[in-house]
């Protein structure tokens, strides 16, 4: 409660579905063994709470057959399915991630990932992906006796994912139109460049090919309007170097 983390707990049965509810929970979460379930299921949905479905073993058609059970009592807009696979560790090769983004076109509902992977590597691109929720085992120590400290984050490093999903949130966070962003506008003029003189003009002369040549900063006129200063005439002797400007052309 001092850090604003809302406790929850997972149930195996309907008995212990029923004492969750009784506790007030506003949410629950359905392991990936009971998404075959049917009266584990029913008794979920009759709850009418946001829901987190959890996928590993599963096929498309089974997800879909849970989700219409849970539909019965709950909006689609408060089912949450989780990509997994139930094996600790998960080999990478078995990871599959791109199947997050197949639950979410097939059955329209907000998508997660369930990880077992060892490291965080997985969780960050799932965030990368559009995840909206993250289930990742957390363990103080993974020498601790049991069978999922191994497979589990150390402190450290949950602060790491966490930190490392939350700027993937940002990232992403765009609204898609590609612009200079506020923080590169003031490197434009330094990264790029603008027509300058190569040899020097007098007054009178035609500019050609060989008077001029693009060089940093770029903050005068663009190289892309090099075919429209050529021809045009000099106003003025200008040196060599000289960065070209609108009133040197007569």
């Amino acid at each position: 409660e001092e850090k604003g983390v809302r406790f929850f707990s997972t149930a195996f049965d309907t008995e212990g579905l029923d004492y969750l509810n009784s506790l007030g929970f506003d949410r629950f979460k359905i392991p990936s063994g009971e998404i075959t379930n049917y009266p584990y299921l029913v008794k979920i949905a009759s709850f009418g709470k946001p829901v987190i479905l959890s996928t590993g073993m599963a096929t498309m058609s089974e997800i879909g057959e849970a989700i219409e059970i849970l539909e019965r009592s709950i909006s689609k807009d408060d089912i949450t399915v989780l990509h997994c696979n139930t094996e600790y560790p998960t080999p990478m090769d078995d990871v599959n991630l791109m199947a997050m983004l197949s639950i979410a076109r097939t059955y329209g509902v907000q998508v997660g990932y369930s990880d077992h992977t060892l490291g965080i590597e997985v969780p960050i691109a799932a965030g990368a992906l559009g995840a909206t929720v993250i289930e990742k085992h957390f363990t103080l120590d993974r020498n601790m006796p049991g069978p999922d400290h191994k497979a589990s984050l150390e402190p450290s490093e949950l602060i790491e994912m966490v930190a490392s999903i939350r700027n993937i949130e940002k990232a992403i966070s765009g609204n898609g139109e590609k612009v200079p962003s506020a923080s590169e506008k003031r490197n434009m003029a330094i990264a790029r460049k603008s027509l300058h003189l190569n040899q020097a003009i007098e007054k009178g002369q035609v500019f050609t090919e060989a008077h001029l040549i693009p060089l940093r900063p770029g903050d005068g006129i663009s190289p892309m309007r090099w075919n429209e200063v050529l021809g045009k005439t000099a106003s003025k002797n200008l040196a060599v170097g000289h960065q070209l400007k609108e009133s040197d052309f007569s």
